[in-house]
């Protein structure tokens, strides 16, 4: 079955795929194998790794040649449920630790890793119509857009708002929030997307979806806001299992931390393995 996902890949420049190269061969050479993997590597991805894990794949294909990187980004929810139905998948990296741990109980996923984490704002319409200026502003708002409960970035939104009623003292504030809600999207860049067109006043979503120039963001106060664990794991009957250990190991190395991290999320370098 193949799963209903966004496939996507965008290639750096001649001189950022050079120096990627560079630095994910010294990493990798030590534990290639004679000769190439011909079988393409398939990594499911949480929909918020897409800009990380695209500049992965490029070094790491510019260090193995021959390894072929799909990458196929949704909620975490949702490529879950297709590697529980058997899709085809080598590695699976999820933004809600749950998802995770319930394949590795069910002895689909291998070996789990923590890989980075991220952290919940506001975003609001670079002309910000509705005034939204602080945290508290949302329970005025019009039109409010969360994901859904069974989503990640969702999830995480849920328990902000209820740690605001009593750390940011906002009594009443969620259910405030929760009727300004017009539509619960099924990935936080679907919920990205409806600020970007217009279609809401507000929207929470994970730090690195809050693109300057497209969006304006507006801080959750830190007693509030929620820390997204992300997670990485080898799926259990990988077709590609070699390379899909190379591929954990880069992005839990020095290096594929500098990558997460340049895209915004919280990854300490000193703690690479």
């Amino acid at each position: 079955m193949h799963p209903v996902a966004t496939v996507a890949r965008m290639w750096a420049g001649p001189t950022a795929r050079l120096g990627l190269a560079a630095s994910a061969a010294v990493l990798l050479a030590a534990c290639a194998t004679d000769g190439p993997d011909r079988e393409p590597l398939r990594v499911f991805a949480a929909s918020s790794l897409t800009e990380a894990f695209q500049e992965m794949a490029d070094a790491f294909e510019d260090a193995l040649p021959g390894t072929e990187v799909e990458l196929v980004f949704a909620g975490s929810q949702v490529l879950r449920l297709q590697i529980e139905q058997g899709a085809h998948a080598d590695i699976f990296a999820s933004a809600d630790p749950r998802h995770m741990e319930s394949l590795a109980r069910d002895g689909l996923v291998t070996g789990p890793r923590l890989l980075a984490e991220n952290e919940l704002v506001v975003i609001v319409p670079p002309g910000n119509p509705a005034g939204i200026e602080a945290f508290a502003d949302l329970a005025g708002a019009h039109r409010v857009v969360i994901g859904t409960p069974n989503v990640p970035v969702g999830a995480y939104t849920r328990e902000a708002l209820r740690r605001a009623e009593a750390a940011v003292e906002l009594p009443g504030f969620e259910k405030a929030v929760m009727g300004r809600v017009v539509s619960e999207e099924s990935n936080v860049r679907l919920v990205r997307a409806k600020v970007e067109l217009g279609e809401a006043d507000a929207a929470i979503v994970y730090r690195t979806d809050a693109v300057p120039g497209r969006v304006r963001t507006v801080q959750v106060p830190p007693r509030a806001n929620v820390r997204a664990r992300y997670l990485i794991g080898v799926v259990a009957g990988a077709q590609n299992p070699a390379a899909a250990e190379r591929w954990v190991a880069y992005a839990s190395s020095a290096e594929g931390r500098r990558i997460l991290s340049r895209h915004g999320f919280l990854a300490d370098v000193r703690a690479a393995q």
